[in-house]
């Protein structure tokens, strides 16, 4: 469940007066109050983005691709089979590189010794309670490497119009408490702009496999949709 919330942090006041400091002002020049708003919105995310895949190692480059190629069709065969459709899988990353005797003495005496294949699959989960799950599939199938885990919101857009309802009203309150205490009036509004309206994903999760394990702990939490405004007011 989503709520909202404002909060003073970053809030920014501008009173600018017209007539002050300079003999030639033009008394028509409005009195002005300039107030910053922030609203947030907070929900569970109801997506994720994973990467996983395989390391290989082989005497030859074609030894290696040929072990990546054979567990990476066990690593698809074992996400399809979660139900996951073919638009939601791609390869991220594939890379054949040499590996060479490490020789501190003469480094110009190094020679290759073998070769590595890396192949790597982003999936992207509509159900972020099938994380836990997918992710021990893909090590049961074969998955030796796990780079990342990114959480997000699917359609953010309602999320973000009661943030900005959030932000406007925080901002309409500090013109209130602004105005009353400068003895003040608020008049019609002369301009509202935006800035910094988001909805972030969630930091990136490590994820490092250490052995098989029956079960993969995985928390989503939460994250914040936000949005600022600043108002312009003519004050009487």
């Amino acid at each position: 469940m989503s709520h909202a919330r404002g909060w003073l942090s970053g809030a920014a006041l501008a009173v600018a007066i017209a007539g002050f400091g300079t003999a030639h002002a033009d008394d028509a020049t409005p009195h002005i109050l300039t107030v910053s708003g922030q609203g947030e919105v907070r929900a569970v995310p109801d997506q994720a983005q994973l990467s996983a895949g395989v390391v290989t190692e082989g005497k030859t480059a074609a030894a290696a691709l040929a072990a990546n190629s054979r567990a990476m069709n066990a690593v698809f065969a074992a996400i399809r089979k979660l139900g996951v459709p073919e638009k939601s899988i791609q390869t991220s990353n594939f890379e054949i590189t040499p590996q060479y005797t490490s020789d501190n003495n003469n480094t110009d005496a190094q020679r290759i010794v073998g070769y590595q294949a890396s192949n790597q699959v982003t999936v992207i989960l509509d159900d972020v309670s099938k994380v836990g799950p997918t992710l021990d599939a893909l090590v049961a199938s074969g998955a030796n490497q796990a780079s990342s885990i990114d959480f997000s919101i699917r359609d953010d857009k309602p999320l973000l119009a009661k943030a900005r309802e959030a932000a406007v009203a925080d901002a309409i309150a500090r013109a209130q408490t602004y105005a009353k205490a400068a003895s003040v009036a608020l008049g019609p509004i002369l301009s509202i702009q935006e800035s910094g309206a988001e909805a972030p994903m969630l930091p990136m999760m490590r994820v490092r496999f250490a052995g098989k394990e029956s079960s993969t702990p995985v928390a989503a939490g939460e994250q914040d949709v936000s949005a600022n405004v600043t108002i312009t007011w003519e004050i009487k």
